[in-house]
């Protein structure tokens, strides 16, 4: 069995941003009793044992912790690679020195689109200008910068302004990934869901911006939904990352937490029992448990059968066919989803539904 990778703790679901796009559980109010500093730095020691390499710090928004520099030096006392998955909002200067001086070596910011009324809305918040501020300064303090773009139908033609934008923070790199649709997601995917022409342009421009942008990395996830065959979600279910919920709950990847199956706790269990013995992470490895469909197939040991968690959202059944792939029964479901937002060329941008704050969800 290989040993994880990666490590993504997700210190608090608190966030100051209200995505229309969060894939974070809808209950966040069941992730109130978050680990203690004492139990994630437990955890964090159980996964550098493990063999986990990179901590990447995230949430909610992982500067509502007020532990998180205790968290980091924590990380890099073990020799492991420490990188903050932020809004950017709370990075003040004080902060992100003492993040500095505890030995952060990235930071990730994310940007929802390349100008203050646009990027505010799909926020839910004011929060552009501090975003710029602090990607300024995480470039003074001499941190690697990688901008965070979700790509979805409301700001994916600014795909150019955005990474203009990029180019102006002088970010080194750049994440454009298509919206997956979980969790709140999934209630905006009407509103979300892009066009086919919108992604063709996309890629287009994306393909000019690379040719002139070479010294800045540029990576361009395209929507599952336009695929005829699923992505290799995770690199494999419990093949080479976990998730560490704030609850302490054990994930083979950051939204299995909806799925019909045992729970595993680092509250209950070691790390290295939950990654090599839990139900929950051996549930979906290898290929015993596919259908025929996917165990037969050639593609198995490259998708490994597609998402296990789409599949469950699409079907209700996390053990069928990843219905993003073109031979499975259930592909209907993605091509109406498709036809529904191709039927007129022009699109219209739908009315998001903002991600509501935990404390209104008591």
């Amino acid at each position: 069995m290989p040993s994880p990778f990666g490590l993504l703790a997700e210190l608090t679901y608190a966030c100051p941003l209200h995505c229309a796009y969060c894939s974070n559980p809808l209950n966040l109010a069941d992730y109130r009793d978050e680990l203690s500093t004492e139990d994630w730095k437990r955890v964090i020691g159980e996964a550098r044992a493990l063999g986990v390499l990179q901590l990447h710090l995230s949430g909610g928004e992982p500067l509502q912790r007020r532990d998180v520099v205790e968290i980091v030096r924590f990380g890099t006392d073990l020799g492991m690679y420490t990188n903050l998955i932020t809004s950017a909002l709370g990075l003040s200067r004080r902060r992100a020195e003492d993040l500095r001086a505890a030995g952060l070596d990235h930071v990730q910011i994310s940007v929802q689109a390349d100008e203050p009324a646009s990027s505010d809305r799909i926020a839910g918040t004011a929060s552009f200008a501090r975003k710029a501020e602090a990607a300024r300064l995480v470039k003074e303090l001499g941190w690697p910068l990688t901008l965070n773009v979700v790509l979805h139908r409301q700001n994916i033609d600014r795909i150019g302004e955005i990474l203009e934008l990029a180019e102006q923070l002088d970010a080194d790199r750049v994440e454009l990934a298509n919206t997956q649709y979980y969790g709140w997601a999934w209630r905006n995917r009407d509103a979300l869901l892009p066009s086919r022409a919108q992604l063709e342009r996309s890629e287009r421009i994306v393909r000019e911006q690379r040719e002139r942008l070479q010294g800045m990395e540029i990576i361009h996830v395209l929507p599952d939904y336009y695929s005829d065959y699923p992505k290799a979600c995770m690199g494999g279910w419990a093949q080479r990352q976990l998730t560490v919920a704030p609850n302490g709950d054990a994930l083979p990847c950051p939204t299995a937490q909806s799925l019909p199956l045992p729970r595993a706790s680092v509250r209950e269990h070691s790390l290295a029992w939950i990654w090599r013995e839990s139900p929950l992470f051996n549930a979906f490895r290898g290929v015993d448990w596919m259908p025929e469909l996917c165990r037969s197939c050639v593609r198995r040991d490259e998708d490994f059968g597609g998402c296990r968690c789409q599949a469950f959202q699409m079907t209700g059944d996390a053990s069928r066919t990843d219905p993003i792939c073109h031979l499975s029964p259930d592909r209907g479901l993605v091509d109406e989803a498709i036809r529904a937002v191709n039927e007129d060329e022009r699109v219209v941008v739908g009315e998001l539904i903002p991600r509501p704050h935990p404390r209104d969800q008591r």
